[in-house]
Formats: C-alpha cells, structure tokens, sequence
C-alpha cells in the first residue's frame, strides 16, 4: 500500500492511530509520502532532543515514511546525509525506515514508478534576505521585525537549496527519458506554472521551478501528480491534487 500527504513542519500527530487507523494494517513494506516541507532535519545545526524522539517515533511506526523536500528544510543537514540507492533511485536515509527521495529520481515502489521533485521558492522572503555574518546583521533584523518586513536568514531558517540546482533539473529529464517519459505518479512541493495560475488567479508567481514542472506537464504522461506546499487539499485537476493534511491511498 502507498499512501501520501502535505506538509508537516515537524507536527506528525496525523500519524498516530487515532487520525490513521490504517496503519494497523500495514507493515515496512507500506509506504507513507510527504509531499514537502517534512521538517524532521529543520531549524538546527544538530539534532535536538525533540527532533530525535520524533525521528525514532515516525522509524518505530509500521510503515516506512518517505518524503520529498520543501523549502522549510535545513539543507545544510539534509545534504551531508550519505546517498544510498534505493528501489531504482537516490535517497538520504534519515532513520532506517524515514527516507529523503532525491529530486529527479524514479522509483520502483509497490509495483508504481513514482518521479520526485522536491523544492519550492519561499513565499515570505520579498523583503530579503539577512546574513548572520553580516556586521549590521542584528540592527537589520530589529527594524525587519519591528517593520513586519517578510525576511529570512541564511543558514538558518533560509537556504538557497530551497530552489533545484540546473544539474538535478537535468538529472529528472535524464532519469525521465530512461522510462520514456512514463510514470504512476509524481510527487512534488510546489507545482507546474499553468496549474499554479488556475488554483491562484495569479496570487502566485511562476519561477524557474514551477516553468520545470510545466515542461514535465507538457512531456510526461502521468496517472496523478500529488503536490503540497500551498496548505489546502484541492483536487485542481482531474490529475493534479494539491494535498495538505488530509492522507489518502493512492495505491
């Protein structure tokens, strides 16, 4: 069985039995996926207790937990992580049974090939972004937070990593082309430019990531794309589904 998500940031009650009772029918060959924004490697240089505990939990549930990345990830920890093979593509493995599915990777999972792409431009950096290296770092942040000004700070709630690297774009059409641009699903944070415009009458912006996701829109055939990232579940099209807290069975 596979089921999928949205977004967590580190809150994973939906998992316990009472919000998922279906667990209790399922084993490590199961598969739970986050779209994005899974928040258990967030916010600090080291693992901190919390973080540790929530980690074990999530290893010790009968399913194996996968999940793509957001932007509120901290992708200084999430890429020192050691690449593993797996099931067809690339991974972090987080716990034995938590993993990061890379982006551009197609996987071979319960009989369904699955492309991931995580990612997604912040929503809330138009007024910048703060260095902690920078001298005046502290009078700068005094007058964000006084002016209610949408920032972020590097490295450490903020990464340039939150947006793909032209390799790993390259790396998807590659491993895309060796399927012939054929897959089950796909599984994304944020979404193609044409669907972010039909669900956001232009309250979103397209970027260089939602114009990839159009390319792979337009040459990829696909049964159903999952996406998080815009905290609603919404069936957008008859193939596209934005997903937040809700979980559903997908296969």
């Amino acid at each position: 069985m596979i089921y999928i998500t949205g977004d967590c940031h580190r809150n994973y009650e939906r998992f316990n039995t009472r919000c998922f009772p279906e667990q209790k029918e399922m084993t490590k060959d199961d598969y739970v996926i986050v779209c994005g924004d899974f928040g258990g490697v967030w916010m600090k240089d080291e693992p901190d207790r919390e973080e540790m505990m929530l980690m074990d939990w999530l290893d010790c549930k009968p399913f194996t937990t996968l999940f793509v990345d957001g932007n509120h990830e901290n992708f200084d920890r999430l890429y020192a992580y050691p690449v593993e093979e797996w099931k067809g593509g690339k991974v972090h493995r987080i716990r034995p049974s938590v993993l990061h599915l890379m982006r551009g990777q197609v996987f071979n999972i319960d009989g369904k090939r699955i492309f991931s792409f995580g990612g997604a431009r912040s929503h809330d950096i138009d007024d910048g972004i703060l260095e902690l290296d920078d001298p005046f770092y502290k009078v700068k942040k005094r007058q964000f937070d006084r002016e209610w000004k949408l920032y972020r700070v590097n490295h450490l709630n903020w990464w340039k990593e939150e947006m793909p690297s032209e390799e790993e774009m390259e790396e998807g059409r590659r491993n895309l082309l060796e399927y012939d641009n054929t897959v089950d699903f796909i599984v994304s944070h944020c979404c193609a430019s044409s669907t972010l415009a039909l669900f956001s009458g232009g309250l979103f912006k397209p970027d260089q990531l939602s114009a990839y996701f159009e390319e792979i829109r337009q040459s990829v055939h696909f049964k159903k794309w999952f996406f998080g990232h815009y905290h609603d579940n919404r069936n957008v099209t008859a193939e596209e589904i934005m997903i937040y807290e809700q979980i559903i069975q997908i296969a």
